[in-house]
Order: C-alpha cells, then structure tokens, then sequence
C-alpha cells in the first residue's frame, strides 16, 4: 500500500486462503546497529537495504545532528561518519525508538553534553532509563532526567575515559548495547560487569555481531555476565548488507499458518543471530508445515495447530504474533518469562490480554506470563492498536480468522517499524481497507 495517510485505522478482513512470496524487509535491529556503527566511523560506508521506518528515520536524524552526514538512495544509505568526536550540545529528537534513545544516551559520553527528548510522553517517555542512567553517573557523567529517570534527559562532562562499569540488564538489553557502542571509542574501553537475570539476550549477540563486522574487538564470557572491550580503537567503514527482518517476517508466516494456501518469505538468513529466528521453530513445534533453506521460508497452511508453552523470552518481538497461531491452535498456550513485555509500546501482556478478550478469545496473565487459548475469533469488533506496532500485527493475523472484518484503530504506528505491512498482507491476498482521520 502507497500513499497512506498520516493517521488511519485499518479494517482487516477474514481471509479463505493465502499465497503468494514477499521478499522480508530489512532488519529494524541490524538496521539500527549498522547505521549507528557506520556513524562512527571515520570515513564513509555504505549500508545497504535499510529498513524505512520511523526507528530509522529517528536515529538518520539524530545521526545528522550530531554531525554524520547521510545520504539515501533508494533503500541504501550513504554514511559518513563523525568517528569518536559527534558535535556536542546537542538536543536529539527520538521520536518513539526506545533502542535509539538508550544507544544514543550511552553514546552520549563521547560528548561535553547531548539532551534526548521525545515526542511520545505517553508511550517513550514512560520507559525506564535509571539502570542505564546510574551506569553512565559512575562513568562520571553529569545525568539529568525527568522523574524516575526517564526523558528527556542530559548527559553533559564527556569525553569520559571509560574504565570498570556494571549495568542491570534485568529491565533492557538495550541498555548494555548501547554501553558497547560507546566502549571502543572511549580511551580506557569498558570492563562491564551485567548484573540482574539478563532479559533477551540475542540482541546484546547482535550488537557483538556488529562490533565484529565493523572492525572491533570485544571479550565476552559464554554466559554475557563479564564483556570487554578495549580501548581507543576505531569503527571500520565499509559495505555492510542489511539482514531480513525476523521479527516482522514471522508475522507473515503466522498469517501462513493460520490460513490454507502457501506463503514465501524470502531473504531469511537461517544462521542469523535474531531470537525472533525461532518463530520458525515454534511454529513447527505448533504443528505448521513449514520449511526453511538458504533462500527463505515457506509455510503451508491448513494443517490444525497444537498448543505450546514456551520461554518466550528469547523471541519477545514475536510472541505478539505467534499468540494468535495460538489462537488457531488446539489448547491454551503460555508464553513464560516475558515480563519486558510490560516496558514497551504499551503492555504487551495486559493490553494483548484486553484485546483478546474484545475479540471473543479467552486469555490469562501473570507478572511476568501470557496465555492464550484456541477458539473461534469475533469479528465485527473495532480493536485498540494501543499505538503499537506489534499490536497492530497480531489484531491483523487475528481479522484472518474471524467470522467478519476488524477495525484497527490507530494502524499508523506500523510505521515505527514495517511501513510495508499492510501491502504485504494485500500482497498475499488479504483485504485491507485505510480509514484516513
């Protein structure tokens, strides 16, 4: 879908089939990391398929202001990049990207002074930041904040030289990523010490993958408890490809699974480091016919689905959609060790719980777990997208299956990460219709 209005709601209509190969669209994680890396090189890169979302619009921007210059072409971006030296006292406007706020705040100590703002108080800026917050304070930063330490926020007194730090990783990994940005440039590097049970820890391998490829060296312990990262070395540029998209990728292929016919993703790296990767395995677990090569993944839907209960900790950014695989399935299923799904865009336990129930479904909640039992799906209903992207999906993949249309209001926060989404599900089918407001 092209031209979409600036706010819409989204009626999504059952669908008897599905089929159809969509090509996956770029990873919002990697595509986060590669442009922040390439900003901090000395010279110019070129990353190439970037994802076109609001995250990446909000970082592009911040990036610009602190002094990178970036050009883009097509779905390429032309980076060059500040290195260790990004301009200081500098107000960067983040939109609602919480891992662009936390990855700048750390990259912050490299600076005399930088303020983050947002322009989502009600969503952005009721996140936590504190745990990060207090590790930048013992680096020897000056940190102001809003109450209970989350934006806007300034850090001023950089370049700081670095040196022991511990971090919490209990509430975001986010936190610990963005400190490992910052490492390699600061002239100490960072001995960190992880504290608290760590919550989603493939994006902390990411952000290591990224240093990898960019030219830095880091020593991280097997269990991520003790990393290393040396000093005064420098962010290598270069050509740095973008990964498919894992966690917007399995959306489509629940859609698959969900509905007889025959759905492609392609460009799905199988070895690629995102936990949402194990979307595919959960699936088959579930019972879908499901397949994956070099070239990408194909569900064949149709086949009756079984219950599950999984950790779902590794693949957070997917248990929005595959909880309504679970409402196709037989049983309840129960999505264990998600309690970060309360800090995002909204609260991905309560709120889903809310719509659920909207939508004629059964549904339980604890601290910190989601279950989510098979049955028939109401529709005629209109639903909260709960300005969350990943709400958003999983009302969608739920429309599929009930007995009329849903309307999705506020549909326009897709934005914040797969703007194609509903153009793919027409793609393979699927009608849609936008009501502009």
């Amino acid at each position: 879908m092209s031209d979409l209005p600036a706010h819409f709601d989204a009626v999504v209509f059952p669908a008897a089939q599905l089929g159809g190969t969509v090509q996956a669209q770029p990873s919002k994680n990697y595509t986060t990391r590669f442009l922040l890396a390439a900003a901090l090189a000395e010279g110019e890169s070129v990353v190439r398929g970037v994802a076109h979302s609001e995250d990446a619009q909000a970082l592009i921007r911040s990036l610009r202001a602190w002094g990178a210059r970036i050009d883009l072409s097509g779905s390429d971006a032309r980076v060059t990049g500040f290195g260790a030296w990004p301009q200081p006292s500098t107000r960067l406007d983040v939109g609602n990207a919480g891992a662009v706020a936390r990855f700048l705040l750390a990259v912050a100590a490299l600076t005399s002074g930088t303020e983050v703002v947002t322009d989502s108080p009600h969503s952005l800026g009721q996140r936590p930041m504190g745990d990060l917050l207090d590790a930048l304070e013992a680096l020897g930063l000056s940190v102001h904040s809003a109450a209970g330490g989350r934006l806007p926020v300034v850090v001023a007194g950089g370049p700081v030289p670095g040196g022991a730090v511990t971090i919490s990783a209990e509430r975001s990994s986010q936190f610990l990523s963005g400190l490992l940005f910052a490492a390699p440039l600061l002239s100490h590097g960072l001995d960190i010490t992880v504290t608290g049970q760590i919550k989603s820890e493939p994006p902390i391998r990411q952000t290591l993958d990224t240093l990898r490829r960019f030219g830095i060296q880091a020593e991280a312990s097997a269990d991520l408890r003790r990393i290393r990262v040396p000093g005064g070395q420098a962010y290598r540029p270069g050509h740095y490809p973008v990964p498919g998209d894992y966690p917007g990728s399995a959306a489509l292929l629940v859609a698959g699974a969900v509905r007889p016919g025959s759905v492609t993703v392609t460009g799905l790296d199988p070895d690629d480091l995102q936990g949402e990767r194990a979307a595919v395995d959960v699936l088959r677990q579930m019972g879908a016919d499901i397949r994956q090569d070099a070239s990408g993944v194909t569900v064949r839907g149709g086949r009756p689905l079984q219950a599950v209960t999984l950790d779902g900790d590794t693949f957070t950014d997917a248990v929005q959609v595959l909880s309504a695989a679970a409402a196709a399935s037989q049983g309840c299923t129960t999505w264990e060790n998600v309690a970060t799904l309360r800090l995002k865009e909204c609260d991905r336990i309560s709120d889903t719980r809310t719509e659920l129930l909207r939508l004629g479904l059964e549904a339980q909640e604890t601290a910190d777990s989601l279950t989510v039992c098979g049955g028939p799906v109401c529709g005629q209903v209109t639903a909260d997208g709960h300005g969350d992207h990943r709400m958003i999906m999983l009302l969608s993949l739920l429309a599929l299956q009930a007995d009329g249309p849903v309307t999705i209001t506020g549909a326009h926060h897709i934005r914040k990460s797969y703007p194609d989404f509903f153009g793919h599900l027409q793609a393979l089918g699927v009608r849609v219709e936008v009501q502009a407001h």
